[in-house]
């Protein structure tokens, strides 16, 4: 992790104050080879334990100078509850839609075309093994949300249109699954930690 994020001269992070996020920001600030500029940001900044984080409200208008030398963004803010077919409501999946997948596009929007330093470099979006199509048969079908499912898989095919549209300019777009980790989200019954999983996947 830290020697990928130390190619980075800075980095900024979305969804921050906990679970993965928060893991994203502390764990390569452990490192010595870590970026010269880690920036956090969340919705709810009083909510984490991060000193000196930024509030980036769900629009993706940015309320921090963005730093010119941050070649890595990673929209890691997400919602999502367990909602199946007699739960699912349309507020709930909107509100969803409009964290997990539209902030993405919009924050990234801002951040190509503001020259942050968002160039020749990376955008990583946070996805999920559920937001794929082909994983939703059999055993992957028994797990029922359908606004965070069907919003992690928009946010697939954002990423997509970012690597065709933009992708000319140097920049990697991608998608990642960082497992299925004990968060919020996640939930209490999962096995896995967040904290030494990272350490694998960046």
């Amino acid at each position: 992790q830290h020697k990928v994020l130390a190619k980075c001269r800075g980095s900024i992070s979305t969804g921050s104050s906990r679970g993965v996020g928060l893991q994203l920001v502390k764990e390569p600030a452990k490192g010595s080879s870590r970026p010269a500029t880690i920036i956090a940001t969340a919705r709810n900044p009083t909510a984490s334990t991060v000193i000196n984080i930024y509030n980036l409200p769900i629009s993706g208008r940015l309320a921090l100078p963005l730093h010119p030398a941050a070649h890595c963004l990673i929209n890691n803010a997400a919602a999502g509850l367990s909602m199946d077919i007699n739960t699912v409501t349309p507020e709930a999946t909107m509100k969803t839609f409009k964290v997990n997948t539209v902030a993405p596009l919009f924050i990234t929007k801002v951040a190509q075309s503001t020259g942050t330093g968002i160039h020749r470099a990376a955008v990583i979006n946070i996805s999920f093994i559920l937001g794929s199509i082909a994983h939703n048969w059999g055993e992957g079908a028994n797990f029922k949300t359908y606004a965070y499912w069907t919003s992690k898989a928009a946010l697939n095919m954002v990423t997509r249109c970012l690597a065709a549209d933009l992708g000319s300019d140097g920049i990697l777009y991608m998608s990642l699954h960082p497992g299925w980790v004990k968060t919020d989200i996640g939930g209490p019954h999962v096995s896995i930690l967040p904290f030494p999983n990272f350490k694998l996947h960046l």
